[in-house]
């Protein structure tokens, strides 16, 4: 006790200087990442794509949601006043609803670390002192195990640790954003009595197992980052060794959802071959293994996770950058697995899950090991993930989301009232409510993930109108300025505004889809070598107002996928740079289905940017033959075709259905003449 209360003293005195950069992912101490981050509010978008987006945010998506979930609609701030005493009532929502405030919590933060409205920093210092409220005197905090008075830990499916994770998180930017410690104070007393419950000899078998909702193991080492306190970085090491050490009972067959490879207790981490089970329990898990390793070094957690990366992205993941293929399946040890990963090149597309967290998880495991071995392309996939699912995830209003995210709908196939997941219009709450702030809190912090720095400079990882203002890691100042019209256009232009005398190292990446790129220094060939794939570096010494430019071509192609996946054979998807579109029905002749649709191989395709549509985006218009099919019959007799040649416009994939109620589809069947 003595040594808990000198720790959080020191807290209370010296909280804002714990961590001399102030990272997302606060990794600028960690010894083993080639890629480290930039603080907090160093890089704020200044006009086009993700500055738009982040307007929406600010002034819509955080300010509804709060009003969602402060209210009786999401009713989680009611959960922590009726846990504080504050109010009588029931617990209401999910048994993660805790975790969802805490994420939208960390939104209102990065808002704040750009905006500076003192407003939000009031309201948080309200919800924090409700939260501390609500916590128990040894540290423990779960408003739907305490309302109730539900035995701790003593059924997994209350995940306590996805909540407990997301807690940490959120106290961590807070503290690096505010300097302030009343809500690190609330994490690090509920973060020892995690300590003190799994850190002991003779760990029952229940509590080995305990860990399935891995988010914990991020905000374990968040928190190692923040105090220097190492045993949390061993409890999230701890949490790692534990999965997959204890076998699954015959007696628990029927409980199939919390089993095996559902929730990634077949085999151990550092053994596994393939990504299997729930795709956001797989995906969260990753990421913080990645976090542990980049804290650790250790080559065998490494060589796991590149192993899983690799079968993530070359075998089981959509061409939107979505994973989690069905919503029920089996794993490859015919483990019985929910909105999660099956069988490798087995992608189908009407029922298609692709839960908006597992896509976010996705670009966040990329993240990750982004900083480890610093190649491009992980910042590929990031990117991937942005523009396409995560974004369909939400309206282009900011108010009405998306759960599920298959690459075709048609007839209405998901139009069931009772479906708490799956619909075919975005919907203004979901009562399993992860997922919106997961996307909230993406959109508003992703200026973070824009730039890294490296041994001697800086490395560009995502492109948009910009301003960066930080030190390099020697501590010299620099300040960048990137004006582009990315991703509708090509042409990306970075300004030196302030930089020392000595060189050092601009990387610029160059996405795989962009062949045929071209760097100039101040209109003249940069003389390095740029090559898809991989970061350009222009080394040399700089000075202010030198503009460094990246021509990337962007046209529209044609993609298909691997002949193992059978459910797009003889099918294309049209792309354009990152973004991947779609048709949609609102855009074809009236009684006209998704399915009539084919699309044929020289039909040329043409971009064109309409800043008043969609909030602004560039469509692509082709001719497109039409058949009518006959959907009554199971099958039939080809017949005389008829066709007719239609024009059309292909919209971005994340911008479907905010025109009312339609049938989309990202694979075509090709006509080859």
């Amino acid at each position: 006790m003595k040594k808990l209360l000198l720790l959080t003293l020191s807290i209370t005195l010296f909280g804002s200087s714990f961590a001399q950069k102030k990272g997302i992912i606060n990794n600028s101490e960690s010894p083993n990442v080639k890629f480290k981050s930039i603080d907090i509010g160093d890089c704020t978008w200044t006009e086009g794509f993700w500055a738009d987006k982040f307007k929406v945010c600010e002034e819509t998506m955080v300010p509804y949601m709060g009003e969602l979930l402060c209210g009786d609609i999401g009713h989680a701030l009611n959960n922590f006043k009726i846990a504080a005493g504050l109010k009588e009532g029931d617990h209401k929502g999910m048994k993660w609803h805790d975790g969802d405030f805490y994420k939208w919590m960390e939104a209102e933060m990065y808002v704040y670390a750009q905006n500076k409205d003192k407003k939000i920093l009031a309201d948080l210092d309200q919800y924090i002192e409700i939260i501390g409220k609500a916590q128990q005197p040894d540290g423990y905090l779960q408003t739907q195990v305490t309302i109730p008075g539900r035995e701790r830990y003593g059924n997994r499916q209350y995940h306590e640790m996805y909540n407990s994770g997301h807690l940490y998180t959120s106290a961590c930017i807070h503290n690096r954003i505010t300097g302030k410690t009343n809500f690190l104070d609330i994490a690090i007393k509920h973060a020892n009595n995690l300590y003190d419950t799994f850190m002991v000899d003779n760990l029952s078998d229940n509590l080995k197992r305990f860990g399935f909702n891995q988010t914990q193991i991020m905000g374990l080492v968040e928190l190692y980052r923040t105090t220097k306190d190492e045993k949390y970085l061993k409890l999230a090491e701890l949490f790692i060794n534990l999965r997959g050490e204890s076998k699954v009972q015959p007696s628990e067959v029927a409980n199939y959802k919390f089993i095996g490879d559902m929730v990634q207790e077949r085999t151990p981490l550092r053994e596994e071959k393939s990504a299997e089970g729930h795709a956001v329990l797989a995906l969260y898990f990753y990421a913080g293994a990645a976090d542990v390793a980049a804290e650790t070094g250790e080559k065998a957690l490494v060589e796991a996770l590149d192993r899983l990366w690799d079968n993530v992205v070359e075998k089981k993941m959509y061409i939107t950058g979505a994973c989690g293929q069905t919503h029920h399946g089996v794993s490859s040890h015919v483990d019985m697995v929910h909105e999660g990963f099956i069988n490798e090149y087995m992608m189908p597309n009407l029922t298609a899950y692709n839960e908006t967290c597992a896509n976010i998880c996705n670009s966040m495991f990329s993240y990750r090991m982004l900083g480890i071995h610093g190649e491009s392309k992980y910042a590929d996939i990031m990117e991937l993930v942005l523009f396409n699912s995560a974004l369909s995830g939400i309206s282009i209003e900011g108010k009405d989301y998306f759960y599920a995210n298959p690459l075709r709908v048609c007839n209405h196939a998901h139009d069931n009232p009772d479906a708490a997941t799956e619909f075919d219009q975005r919907i203004p709450y979901v009562k399993c409510f992860c997922c919106p702030p997961n996307l909230v809190r993406t959109i508003a912090k992703v200026s973070g993930w824009a730039y890294s720095l490296t041994d001697n400079g800086v490395a560009v990882n995502l492109y948009g109108g910009n301003k960066l203002t930080t030190n390099l890691l020697d501590g010299s100042d620099i300040q960048l300025s990137q004006v582009t019209k990315y991703p509708w256009e090509g042409t990306v232009k970075i300004t030196v505004d302030k930089c020392k005398k000595d060189a050092f190292q601009l990387r610029l990446r160059i996405p795989d889809w962009a062949n045929g790129s071209k760097i100039f220094v101040n209109g003249k060939d940069a003389g390095v070598n740029v090559k898809a794939g991989t970061y350009a570096l222009v080394d040399r010494k700089w000075k202010k107002g030198d503009v460094i430019s990246l021509d990337m071509p962007m046209e529209a192609k044609l993609m298909e996928g691997n002949p193992l996946i059978e459910e797009v054979r003889n099918q294309v998807a049209v792309k354009r740079g990152p973004v991947v579109y779609c048709a949609e029905s609102t855009d074809l002749p009236k009684e006209t289905g998704i399915l009539d649709v084919f699309l044929p191989y020289k039909s040329k395709l043409k971009a064109e940017y309409k800043p008043n549509f969609l909030g602004g985006v560039s469509t692509i218009s082709a001719d497109v033959k039409l058949r009518k099919v006959d959907e009554n019959e199971m099958y039939s007799e080809v017949k005389n075709v008829e066709w007719e040649t239609y024009k059309t416009q292909f919209v971005p994939y994340f911008a479907w259905s905010n025109r009312g109620q339609s049938e989309m589809t990202v694979w075509m069947p090709i006509l080859w003449e």
